[in-house]
């Protein structure tokens, strides 16, 4: 421990960022692909590469669901927008008397395409909700990985607030860039990234730990309500008014009416979804659930209307200023109601804290080379650590690049399909720890950029041979998703193809 307040400061602010720094990493890369989950999600689904929404969607889902599903107890219909534009509907199925329930039988769906209304069928994968799950969960078991990820988040806030401290006038010094060898290119870089973007580093870490604030901090909420949590969730999300079936048939009412009240209370937002329970019956309810275009709260806005007569039945109460505040942190963490641009620009912010996340990292290896007297264990020990280093900050790009390869290559009908994606991921992030093993220590930065750069290049090619959704037709036919997404992975391929170069300069000197 050092003397002195700031110098103190100093110390736990560089040991805070190298014991979660690897973890912080991963989850900051995995969070910004997250910002564009619908989008990955889209992408590798091939096959559904020529639905676009269609203004009638919902009247094409109620003909469906009434061919289909006319004695279920409930129908669902998920609205195709542009980031998700397949139309979605599933119904509940009720278990014929006298024969034993199946649970995997309970619940059926289908896609459907709103141009030519035909059933898609698409390869099994988890898509963008992957990285969305290994953010919030490490693909661990929830309780575990939320737990970590969550004292890594407050680490990261301490470290945050230990680096303020530590630099207090660096807000006062003119910020400049310095190439050259050693630790300082690494130091400057690290600061730039930290104080150039720190309100989003102080928002993204704080709203993370506030979505799970009850997991972390039960105690005031367990107490309020007698370790009742369904009572506290009741009062912050009340739920919407259900039906009661009472055998009597009758029609249901017009969508239409409903959904222009939804628009009128909503500001033009139309539903995302609609729950209809006990369609054909006196006592059916329609439950419209609200988008998240065009506001930041995350909370949910529900109408709630008579299925027979139209009328509104119950809205989402007035919610408390607590309660509000919540839910527009929530949704300034998951960026769901921002448009293209803003979205971007907010994988800039992200990609910007996972940068200086990495120049911390290599900052800290940088500051510590070993010198002509220092041990054989150390000089062991520090090249593990730039070998770790290069597996966490360069592999992880591996591991992406090979989760989109396996989506394209792997066979269609392969059983646990979805589950060899996500395998795939993991195993190539691990071979690249082994491969930063075997290397030397000077020399193994530039492989691991130009092998990510490689994998990265060959996505749209791998795409274009196994599909149709490839740049020479998504182009033309304004398929933006598609078009985008390979645009992004050459990107990606210049960025590391100029670290590699970059890095062969560097290590030949």
């Amino acid at each position: 421990m050092k003397a002195g307040f700031r110098q103190t400061m100093a110390w736990s602010h560089g040991w805070a960022g190298v014991l979660v720094g690897w973890i912080l990493y991963a989850v900051f890369v995995s969070g910004t692909l997250s910002y564009f989950k619908d989008e990955i999600s889209h992408w590798m689904r091939p096959e559904l590469s020529q639905a676009r929404p269609q203004p009638d969607a919902i009247a094409q889902a109620l003909r469906i669901l009434h061919e289909r599903a006319a004695d279920s107890p409930r129908w669902l219909i998920d609205v195709p927008e542009a980031r998700s534009p397949t139309l979605r509907v599933g119904w509940s199925i009720t278990p014929e008397r006298g024969k034993p329930s199946n649970l995997l039988r309970r619940f059926e769906s289908l896609e459907i395409d709103p141009v030519t209304g035909e059933e898609l069928h698409s390869r099994p994968t988890r898509g963008g909700e992957f990285f969305r799950q290994f953010h919030s969960e490490l693909s661990l078991p929830p309780i575990w990985g939320r737990w970590i990820v969550g004292a890594c988040a407050m680490t990261m806030l301490f470290g945050i607030v230990s680096g303020v401290i530590t630099h207090g006038n660096i807000f006062r010094k003119r910020l400049s860039f310095r190439p050259g060898a050693g630790p300082r290119p690494w130091r400057e870089a690290h600061n730039i990234a930290a104080v150039l973007f720190l309100p989003y580093h102080v928002m993204i870490t704080y709203t993370g730990l506030i979505t799970l604030m009850l997991m972390y901090m039960p105690s005031a909420v367990e107490a309020r309500y007698r370790f009742d949590p369904g009572a506290f969730l009741m009062e912050i999300a009340p739920a919407p008014a259900t039906g009661v079936a009472t055998g009597r048939r009758a029609d249901l009412a017009p969508l239409e009416p409903m959904l222009r009240e939804a628009r009128r209370r909503w500001d033009g937002v139309g539903p995302e979804s609609i729950n209809i329970e006990h369609p054909g019956d006196a006592g059916a309810r329609i439950h419209m659930r609200r988008g998240d275009a065009g506001r930041i709260s995350a909370n949910a806005q529900i109408l709630t209307f008579d299925g027979v007569t139209g009328a509104l039945v119950s809205a989402t109460p007035r919610q408390s200023p607590a309660l509000l505040t919540y839910g527009v942190l929530r949704g300034w963490h998951f960026a769901h109601f921002s448009p293209a641009l803003v979205r971007w620009m907010f994988v800039l912010c992200g990609m910007v804290g996972a940068a200086m996340v990495a120049s911390a990292l290599i900052l800290w290896s940088a500051k510590r080379v070993p010198k002509p007297g220092d041990s054989s264990s150390w000089r062991l020990a520090h090249r593990a650590l730039q070998s770790l280093n290069r597996g966490a900050i360069v592999g992880l790009w591996w591991g992406v690049a090979a989760y989109f390869l396996a989506n394209r290559l792997l066979p269609v009908d392969l059983p646990f399909r979805a589950a060899w994606e996500a395998r795939c991921f993991f195993i190539v992030w691990g071979l690249s720890f082994l491969v930063a093993a075997m290397q030397k220590a000077r020399s193994g930065w530039a492989t691991h950029f130009a092998i990510a750069a490689l994998a990265f290049a060959s996505l749209p090619v791998v795409n274009a041979l196994t599909t149709r959704a490839h740049l020479g037709h998504s182009i033309p036919a304004g398929s933006w998703v598609y078009a985008g997404f390979d645009l992004a992975m050459l990107g990606l391929a210049g960025l590391f193809a100029v670290a590699a170069a970059k890095s062969f300069v560097a290590e030949r000197k």
